[in-house]
């Protein structure tokens, strides 16, 4: 485990190699879970602020979703998480014409309609974020879908990118340069060493 002021990061964070691979998984993370994404409680207000910004690309059957169960919903596991239509595809995403399912915020976010690029539980993902039940520590761990993200298991390690390289941007957007500089030089040496 490494240890970065109060953050617990799993070793398999600089271990592993990962990279998403779409045109094998079809952005299934948008539709498979137990629950919509998680959303941290500031980002609530964000979603209420690109909600009329990002209504426009979605499917009518999700803005009907959205109308029935909100912007947003408690789940008793989660938290707040994004509704999601059956317990499936999440209420904001948007299928592209190669059957790709891809954010509509995040969309939105590209068309600079908006300046919020999506939750960071989506973003960060396959890394998860848990919190000590004081908030004091915070904890991330490498989790992959097993089925689902194999592919991209795969073309990490042929492109030989480890995850937290791959997910350098979130990373930074989430906890800073320095935390991501200093995870990078422990990552730096662990590597000089297992050589």
């Amino acid at each position: 485990m490494i240890i970065i002021d109060n953050k617990l990061i799993g070793d398999e964070i600089i271990e592993a190699q990962f990279v998403c691979d779409l045109t094998s998984c079809k952005g299934g993370c948008c539709v498979d879970g137990d629950a919509g994404a998680p959303l941290k409680d500031s980002e609530l207000k964000e979603i209420e602020n690109v909600y009329e910004a990002v209504k426009p690309y979605l499917p009518a059957s999700h803005i009907n979703e959205i109308e029935q169960q909100g912007l947003y919903v408690y789940n008793e596991e989660f938290g707040w998480v994004t509704p999601a239509i059956n317990g499936g595809i999440c209420v904001y995403a948007i299928t592209d014409n190669a059957g790709i399912v891809k954010c509509g915020i995040e969309q939105a976010y590209y068309d600079k309609k908006v300046s919020w690029k999506k939750p960071i539980s989506c973003h960060l993902f396959p890394i998860r974020v848990k919190h000590s039940s004081n908030n004091e520590n915070i904890y991330l761990n490498y989790e992959p879908r097993e089925d689902l993200c194999s592919a991209a298991c795969s073309l990490g390690e042929k492109l030989k990118i480890p995850v937290y390289k791959f997910l350098k941007e979130p990373l930074i957007r989430e906890y800073g340069e320095e935390f991501y500089e200093v995870l990078d030089e422990i990552a730096q040496d662990y590597f000089e060493l297992g050589d």
